[in-house]
């Protein structure tokens, strides 16, 4: 396939997906008596103001994050649901322990490094029981982590009380807030309320860990070649098994760091009712935006964020914030539908192109064009190998392409 073709049908699939996804909304903003173009001027407006501009970072931070933890079960064909529990109870945890009055005696950034190590292992440690019941029961992991979700909610409501490792705050209750050393200072920004994040750092970091994991390591690879043929992976020498345990620590690992930017950044910088939900059901929203790509992941999360960031300004603009949840919808159904098509046209595309030059390629030892001779039926042909075994160059082409 030529370059230019593969250049049109790389664009075809995010332009498809944006008309879509433009026209439906268009359609169903005129069917519920509003205008599209004053949707528009709102959302516009609203990013003439840095305080929204700021909050689209900071919240696109932890949608990056739950993204990329949802992700890397998806490279193998894991539905790690179970992100947003994985989250939840990590930066509970971690908050806890940051908040103890040891921590205080500490450095301050042994204390950062602390709290994030424990969000990372309780969050590995909570994925591993779905991991667990996968690779010894068989358990579907989207049946366990769904299951783990409601677990979870009903623990961390139970341990946030003052019974246990809440105090009251006021009205409410959190976990004992971190005191000055244990939590990251802000960055502020002129003209803005909300201050910026540098935990955004973080979700970078991470996203650099991802890319190079996948493209530069066996243990991508091997994540990738068990996505894509688990009897290939194991005809290959993969123990799948343990690469599915691995891959879903992973993910809980990185799970659990999503609510480390609220946690180390945040204004209350401790673990309360007011802690945000949902995020992890907003990541697999942006894994599949972004299709699992590093780059795109930070694309879609920043256009999730954005449409979060602009409700209020549609409100102003006397259009129900709930069009925004619609919008959102929509598009993610739209990218669904467009790269389906695309990945359906490349299809036709490739065979066609196989086809043309089988037909031109002469077979060895004579015939026409046309004549496939016994070579191009030759998987018994002893002397036309076929190639298998560990690491073969198909396979690794394959994978990473």
């Amino acid at each position: 396939m030529k370059t230019s073709t593969k250049l049109l049908l790389a664009l075809a699939a995010p332009v498809g997906a944006a008309l879509i996804a433009v026209l439906v909304t268009s359609l169903v903003l005129l069917a519920t008596g509003h205008s599209p173009g004053d949707a528009l001027d709102a959302v516009v407006g609203a990013f003439e103001q840095n305080r929204t501009l700021i909050n689209t970072l900071n919240v696109a931070a932890n949608y990056y994050l739950a993204a990329v933890a949802v992700a890397i079960g998806f490279k193998m064909n894991l539905f790690n649901i179970g992100v947003d529990g994985q989250y939840r109870l990590a930066a509970l945890l971690a908050a806890w322990v940051a908040g103890l009055s040891f921590m205080n005696g500490l450095p301050s950034v042994l204390r950062i490094v602390v709290t994030i190590l424990v969000a990372m292992i309780v969050g590995a440690g909570w994925a591993s029981i779905a991991a667990l019941l996968k690779v010894t029961r068989g358990v579907s992991e989207v049946i366990s982590t769904i299951m783990l979700n409601a677990i979870g909610l009903a623990l961390g409501a139970w341990l946030l009380s003052k019974d246990h490792l809440a105090v009251a705050v006021g009205n409410n209750v959190s976990t004992q807030p971190i005191t000055d050393g244990g939590t990251i200072p802000t960055i502020a920004i002129g003209g803005s309320s909300t201050p910026l994040y540098p935990m955004i750092g973080l979700a970078l970091l991470v996203g650099l860990i991802y890319a190079f994991l996948l493209s530069r390591t066996v243990f991508g690879f091997s994540i990738k070649a068990t996505g894509m043929s688990e009897s290939a992976a194991v005809a290959s020498g993969i123990n799948v098994k343990k690469m599915i345990f691995a891959a879903m620590l992973l993910s809980g690992a990185v799970a659990g760091l999503v609510g480390m930017p609220e946690l180390l950044n945040g204004r209350e910088g401790a673990f309360s009712l007011n802690f945000p939900t949902g995020i992890g059901f907003i990541g697999i929203a942006v894994a599949l935006l972004g299709r699992n790509h590093p780059v795109g992941m930070i694309l879609a999360s920043l256009l999730w964020s954005a449409l979060d960031a602009s409700s209020n300004s549609l409100q102003g603009a006397d259009i129900p914030k709930e069009l925004v949840t619609i919008m959102q919808g929509v598009l993610l159904f739209a990218v669904v539908i467009a790269y389906e098509i695309v990945r359906r046209a490349r299809r036709r595309l490739e065979q066609r192109t196989v086809a043309r030059t089988l037909a031109a390629t002469p077979p060895p030892g004579g015939g026409g064009p046309g004549d496939a001779g016994p070579r191009s039926a030759g998987r018994g042909d002893p002397e036309d190998p076929v190639p298998s075994g560990p690491g073969t160059p198909d396979l690794q082409k394959a994978v990473t392409s």
